[in-house]
């Protein structure tokens, strides 16, 4: 077994609460680069009200990306709204993963019968929580591997896959949108249609690479540093509880 083996005790809403929203900071801290640079490729051509240090910058592949904003910016370009990022993941992944355990437990009540309706559901909003959890629990039902670290390295890296094809349209029409000049665009369906008509529908999967590369490299970090968070802490509470 790697890493912190599992407990007897299943970890409390405190310990998943607390747990996910520290592994989603160190997710965001390792992986925040690869964000900006996803950002900067999908609003790329959309120069009209852009602030821009360097004029008609032409970004290339991920790596390209990078080098460009370390070498025109300075490399602290590339964590550029990262305390707000930080406190987002600490309000918001805590409660969005931390208690995702709990809230589907609540409604399903341990039959496997609700769980396809919980999915359906779900995946909108929570694609990467619902994959993550469906492909972990396909891993194991099917003795595929153990509740372990390849294990849960595996189901974050497809959650992340399965989540940018799912999220990466809606996430380029809303950094479009974000950034477009004021009156360009009526609205976020004016921007997808503008975006459809003027480049094709390969638009919406523009910047696909590190969108995925973002994606995968944070849920593997996030799910992977989440479980074992959540081992370490029940543990702990487990040798607090155990009489002398």
């Amino acid at each position: 077994m790697v890493g912190f083996k599992a407990t007897d005790v299943p970890p409390t809403a405190t310990v998943k609460f607390l747990g996910a929203g520290t592994a989603a900071c160190i997710a965001d801290l390792i992986t925040f680069p690869l964000d900006t640079a996803k950002v900067r490729l999908q609003i790329q051509g959309e120069c009209q009200g852009l602030a821009r240090t360097a004029a008609n910058a032409q970004y290339r592949g991920v790596l390209g990306t990078i080098l460009t904003m370390v070498r025109t910016e300075g490399p602290r370009s590339l964590y550029n709204g990262l305390v707000a990022g930080l406190q987002r993941q600490m309000s918001f992944a805590s409660v969005r993963i931390g208690l995702y355990d709990s809230v589907k437990q609540f409604y399903t009540k341990g039959s496997e019968r609700t769980s396809p309706n919980v999915a359906r559901n779900a995946i909108v909003n929570c694609a990467e929580l619902v994959t993550y959890d469906l492909i972990k629990d396909t891993l194991l039902k099917a003795n595929l591997m153990t509740d372990d670290l390849p294990c849960h390295f595996t189901s974050a890296f497809g959650a992340g896959f399965c989540t940018t094809i799912i999220a990466s349209p809606v996430d380029v029409v809303k950094t479009r949108y974000m950034n477009s000049a004021l009156g360009q665009y009526h609205s976020a369906g004016h921007c997808a249609l503008a975006m459809l008509r003027k480049e094709g529908p390969q638009a919406f999967y523009k910047g696909f690479m590190p969108s995925f590369l973002r994606l995968g490299s944070w849920n593997v970090v996030m799910f992977v540093t989440y479980e074992q968070l959540k081992r370490a802490l029940m543990a702990a509470y487990e040798s607090r509880e155990a009489p002398f």
